[in-house]
């Protein structure tokens, strides 16, 4: 199919531009995606590639209590932080996938999908949010909002299974994939794609998009709905509890302002159905250090050794934003006792470097 025929206008009504919506009815075998396993039944949707808001569900630009959604939600663009590009937004909804093009429609139709990213109507599935959060902030000014991180809601799972996840064991989008508990897939095209933008960085700015483009963007979303459902009926109630405040901190961690993240929507209270006299959870906050320029290296250790050794003795995350930035600050996020033991090891750590 060639690219003309992928561009389409939203599902029940003429395309924009005067063409017919055209359905890309993929499946698992040419999409790059194998070995999916007899009781997953992803449904086969059209692909539209949206360069109009006019071209998206009503119901996601006009968010309401009436019309609660939940999506699939994704970014892709060239060195997707604050100082990248993003190219493309991935929304996908149960009957169809959008491809937000954010080149050829610019800030006019990201504008227009900023409330919908940013309210609590619509539930924005995704797999690691924090890079893609952080490009909407300082891109186009749009707060996340409502995420369902299903990296952080993997290891609130392994932790109600009794397995310790160990410090940076983080699983990636084609490992959860291949997790047979929640899709059992082989990603194959992923590898394909990684490959060619190690050759080219823009490959993601490159108009018309090609079909590859169009089908690696899709299948990044494709089974995002598939895999929330079948963790959410596996979590429990204090899992969701943190699942919503990770979200929350993980989308604007990398998103540092000058006023504190006042701006932003609150973080989730503790809820009173998992609190009792036995078991009362911590507040978790995000702490923010600042490392002299130039000294984030000292700080870090020589092979991640001094950041390795604090994250096994406290229980909280600590990031670095490495060579996307910011350069010189530390995020941490976890519980308040133990953030505030990392942050006292840190300031230890930056007294001896002086």
């Amino acid at each position: 199919m060639g690219e003309r025929g992928l561009q389409s206008s939203p599902l029940g009504s003429p395309a924009a531009d005067g063409v017919g919506a055209t359905e890309n009815m993929a499946t698992a075998a040419n999409t790059g995606v194998e070995d999916l396993d007899r009781d997953t039944q992803i449904p086969l949707v059209p692909i539209h590639i949206v360069t109009h808001a006019a071209q998206l569900p009503v119901e996601f630009l006009e968010p309401s209590p009436e019309r609660q959604l939940i999506i699939g939600f994704d970014c892709e663009g060239v060195d997707l932080c604050r100082y990248g590009k993003l190219c493309i937004m991935q929304l996908a909804f149960p009957d169809a996938i959008y491809l937000v093009d954010a080149i050829e429609g610019g800030d006019v139709l990201m504008k227009a999908c900023k409330p919908a990213l940013e309210s609590s109507y619509i539930t924005k599935v995704i797999h690691d949010c924090k890079r893609d959060s952080e490009a909407l902030y300082f891109q186009f000014g749009i707060k996340l909002h409502n995420v369902v991180d299903t990296q952080i809601a993997y290891s609130l799972l392994e932790e109600q299974e009794g397995r310790a996840r160990t410090p940076d064991d983080y699983i990636s989008f084609v490992g959860l994939l291949a997790d047979p508990r929640y899709c059992g897939i082989s990603y194959l095209e992923k590898q394909e794609v990684r490959v060619l933008l190690r050759q080219d960085p823009e490959f993601w700015t490159y108009r018309p998009l090609s079909e590859l483009m169009v089908r690696a963007a899709a299948d990044d979303v494709r089974f995002l709905l598939h895999i929330y459902h079948k963790m959410m009926k596996n979590l429990n109630q204090q899992s969701l509890w943190h699942l919503a405040v990770r979200g929350a901190l993980y989308c604007r961690c990398f998103c540092v302002n000058d006023n504190e993240y006042a701006d932003w929507p609150p973080i989730p209270p503790i809820p009173d159905n998992i609190t009792s006299e036995e078991n009362i959870p911590e507040e978790e906050i995000l702490s923010v250090l600042n490392v002299p320029p130039g000294k984030m290296g000292l700080v870090i250790g020589r092979r991640g050794a001094t950041i390795l050794s604090i994250k096994e003795s406290c229980n909280a995350e600590i990031l670095i934003g490495g060579a996307k930035g910011p350069p010189d600050k530390v995020f941490i996020i976890g519980p308040v006792k133990q953030v505030r033991k990392a942050e006292a090891i840190l300031r230890g750590r930056m007294l001896e470097i002086y």
